[in-house]
């Protein structure tokens, strides 16, 4: 049995095959490519997952429709608002909805079932994240990949078998919420194992797009087999999530060391600015032989038992700083989420109110802007230098965003779209950096000595944390939207100010490094001319 199990801890099975067939191993170049491309997929392939009941809400509890008075505003028109018959072969039509989700508690019964998904997934967060550092984490994720497959599967399962019991589907979100918990910790902890911290903001940035494309693969995917039953558009789905799971089983090297390359950590204490040099370490070793492959196996097999726990990561200098602030920052991102396609089809914009389902597509273009400002954060932030001060700019940016697209947004469409995008940018560039780049930076701080690794159970400390911000923003904009909308937009400015003055000491610690490292420049520089200067003056008196 043990020697069985550290052969699933080993090198993944696809890639001993692709050694076998290709006769020479990768170079470290192409693992990373490789690893990008993994992971960016299997998380794309939890959030695709999540989507389906967002799509089929209006099939289970059935609302009218307003007219459509704002065509081709994205171009995939009416494609997820095309009429759909589900047949008369269950007991649940498209008029009549699907019971216990159709009566005058329908619409609280789907917040609930929300709630405790989310719920569920931030509590999940912190276990998942302390296990991922304790467990490998390829077969961590690959059971969180098939386990959210099997129970999104299951909810959609209650179609074909005719099940109307409320705590049959509230008991499926719950166990899926668990599993899906296991995602976000296991991929950021895998691409900070393989990148160095010189580039990773960028990096992370442009990977981080991962959640919009799953947001839209899952909805089209969701959408099209909507006609034959919602059943299937989860079946669809958490089918996908489960073969993404068989894939990263087969081919995600989680660790160098699984595939003989060494880890840039196991010089952290003989380094004294690890994040400036690993790239470079890494970089220049392509490849190993062998016998160098299996000490750095063994080395790394060592290291991952090693693992700290959450009062220790919690103690890592920032962590708290940046979980506050994620608390705050997705509070303001995950209102947009929840409520933005309501907002827009309750305002009059360009003189018109849009139906619901023109208002939701319309609402896609604040992810793009999110996108946009993820990669941007991530490239500035790699710039200078300074996590702490990019993500406090952009917080400190977003308030006049939120408040011009209140004041002007209404005042066309072209003008409420280009505003929502800097809104977008501006409020998900944080968001999307903290989860990422941050989280991976403190995952592998210097307080950490030996081969000690806390990447997941620093990001899920720090995104568990975010989680509950998200699940309270709707929260409370569901209550305050009775008071107006001026009144929500005031709770989100601020919670993007609170956010800001969280990082503020962080800010001042950076800003203190830098002026430090500039000033020895600065002295060397005027040294330098003053000799220069000297020089004719000694020829002359000799």
């Amino acid at each position: 049995m043990p020697g069985a199990f550290d052969a699933m801890l080993g090198t993944p099975p696809g890639i001993q095959l692709i050694r076998r067939l290709r006769g020479k191993e990768w170079n470290l170049h192409t693992y990373r490519y490789v690893v990008l491309l993994l992971t960016f997929i299997a998380y794309a392939c939890y959030h695709a997952s999540r989507k389906p009941t967002s799509i089929v809400k209006s099939v289970l509890d059935p609302k009218p429709v307003a007219n459509d008075s704002f065509h081709s505003i994205w171009p995939i028109g009416n494609l997820f608002v095309k009429e759909t018959e589900l047949g008369d072969n269950h007991s649940g039509s498209r008029d009549k909805g699907w019971e216990p989700f159709n009566g005058k508690d329908g619409t609280v019964k789907l917040g609930e079932i929300d709630v405790a998904f989310l719920a569920c997934y931030s509590l999940g967060m912190y276990v998942a994240g302390h296990l991922g550092d304790s467990l490998d984490l390829r077969l961590f994720l690959t059971t969180g990949m098939v386990g959210s497959g099997i129970f999104v599967v299951l909810f959609g399962m209650g179609y074909f078998w005719d099940i109307h019991a409320f705590w049959f589907y509230l008991a499926m979100q719950m166990i899926a919420g668990l599993f899906q918990a296991t995602g976000w910790p296991s991929v950021v902890a895998v691409v900070g194992n393989w990148f160095g911290k010189r580039k990773r903001g960028l990096i992370m940035g442009v990977w981080n797009a991962h959640t919009s494309v799953g947001n839209i693969s899952g909805s089209l995917l969701a959408a099209c087999v909507l006609q034959y039953g919602w059943g299937w558009s989860y079946i669809l789905p958490g089918g996908l999530i489960f073969l993404g799971g068989i894939m990263v089983y087969m081919l995600l090297a989680a660790y160098p060391e699984d595939v003989g390359l060494p880890s840039p950590y196991a010089f952290d204490s003989h380094t004294a600015d690890i994040g400036t040099k690993d790239a470079e370490i890494f970089v220049h070793k392509e490849e190993l032989d062998l016998s160098e492959a299996g000490d750095a196996h063994r080395s790394g097999s060592i290291s991952r038992l090693n693992a700290v726990g959450l009062l220790q990561a919690c103690l890592i200098p920032g962590v708290i700083p940046f979980a506050l602030c994620l608390f705050f920052a997705k509070l303001v991102a995950y209102t947009f989420l929840f409520w933005l396609p309501f907002y827009l089809s309750h305002t009059r914009i360009g003189g018109e109110y849009m139906s619901v389902k023109s208002a939701g597509n319309l609402s896609t273009l604040f992810d793009v802007g999110g996108i946009v400002g993820g990669i941007l954060a991530g490239y500035i932030s790699d710039r200078l230098e300074a996590r702490a001060i990019t993500a406090a700019s952009f917080m400190y940016l977003s308030i006049p965003a939120l408040v011009l697209y209140r004041i002007y947004g209404g005042l066309s469409k072209s003008m409420n779209v280009m505003l929502m995008m800097l809104a977008g940018l501006f409020v998900n560039g944080p968001y999307a950096l903290i989860t990422t780049a941050v989280s991976a930076d403190l995952g592998t701080h210097s307080s950490l000595k030996g081969n000690s690794r806390a990447l997941a159970t620093v990001t899920a400390i720090i995104d568990g944390t975010g989680s509950v911000g998200a699940a309270l923003g709707p929260l409370l904009t569901g209550i305050i939207s009775t008071r107006g909308w001026d009144a929500v937009f005031v709770m989100l400015i601020i919670g993007a100010a609170v956010a800001g003055l969280l990082l503020s000491r962080l800010v001042f610690a950076e800003f203190i490094e830098k002026t430090a490292k500039q000033t020895p420049s600065v002295v060397q520089r005027q040294h330098d001319i003053a000799g220069s200067a000297s020089q004719p003056l000694l020829r002359d008196q000799r």
